[in-house]
């Protein structure tokens, strides 16, 4: 059986017949009405959620199956029972799960025992449908993964460049991030040295820069995230607008990459902070489409990790 926790561990293959299926989904998607009809998911959410939720549950309901919310807010899971117990007893009752979780290793833990699929919808290290749906929105943009370079600008200690530097170095995207010097800014140096090594067998670059000038040089694709994750502290917001400030994407930054680059933020974004506002509304900008492919991407996720081929 296959989770979908971390895509450090899948590979070139697994990635392309995903971006595949989804632009087929996105097509054809009376094709595949019925497939998971009778079938349903359970939704964990710890944290909020916007695009990951509606997503999911718009998916599944046109794909014939049905979903269920479950806030940990009202569950008994971490507290008077464990992990693995709701685990055990939840994945008897559905057929695949996703867990939007704070805790990377809790998401693990549950993995283990549970008997159907488990997605992961994001924890604090990892987020791997969203970079899965922005593999598949770049493909459709410039018709190819393989040579181009991605240029992430801003925090960088997070689970979107986590994914990202795993996403890009195993299709053959060079990535080049640019972040504040810091252990507390940086990617974590065990994801670095992994991603380093998928990228050699694929023949991309991995480099890790705190000019921002050199990291969009010549870029296709610009990627930014909030400075604000939701484990942020509300009161440090104004310290870390003084650190990120010069990795902010705006119009000067975008002309130092090609001519026809794109601009890219997973969102939620903020307006004059991550990037300026003409930017993410600029005509560069592919914010939208990357949202919408949410939607056609975890339907993929969803047949693929339940065995089903259309």
């Amino acid at each position: 059986m296959d989770h979908l926790l971390d895509l450090g561990n899948w590979n070139e293959e697994e990635i392309k017949d995903l971006v595949e299926k989804a632009i087929d989904i996105k097509k054809n998607p009376e094709k595949y009405q019925n497939s998971l009809k009778n079938k349903t998911l359970l939704m964990i959410f710890e944290k909020p959620s916007l695009r990951t939720r509606v997503s999911f549950e718009v998916g599944m309901t046109q794909l014939g199956g049905h979903a269920i919310y479950y806030n940990l807010m009202t569950s008994p899971m971490g507290k008077k029972e464990s992990v693995s117990d709701t685990a055990k007893t939840a994945s008897r009752y559905v057929d695949i799960i996703i867990a939007r979780l704070y805790s990377h290793d809790i998401i693990i833990d549950f993995a283990k025992n549970s008997e159907v699929p488990v997605i992961n919808a994001l924890t604090d290290f990892s987020h791997p449908c969203q970079i899965l749906s922005d593999l598949q929105t770049i493909y459709e943009k410039k018709g190819k993964l393989k040579g181009l370079k991605l240029a992430y600008l801003g925090d960088s200690n997070n689970n979107v460049t986590h994914s990202l530097l795993y996403g890009c170095s195993i299709c053959g995207i060079d990535i080049v991030v640019g972040c504040p010097e810091g252990e507390k800014y940086e990617p974590k140096k065990d994801v670095i040295e992994k991603a380093k090594k998928l990228a050699e067998a694929s023949g991309s670059k991995i480099i890790i820069t705190h000019d921002a000038e050199k990291a969009v040089s010549e870029a296709d694709i610009i990627y930014t995230d909030s400075w604000m994750s939701y484990h942020i502290p509300e009161e440090e917001k104004e310290q870390r607008k003084s650190i990120f400030m010069p990795y902010q994407v705006n119009t000067e930054l975008m002309n130092q990459a090609k001519k026809d680059s794109i601009f890219m933020n997973c969102l939620p974004a903020i307006r004059g902070m991550e990037q300026t506002e003409d930017v993410i509304d600029g005509p560069q900008s592919i914010v939208f489409d990357q949202a919408e492919n949410r939607l056609h991407m975890q339907k993929a996720i969803m047949l693929k990790l339940m065995g089903v081929d259309i």
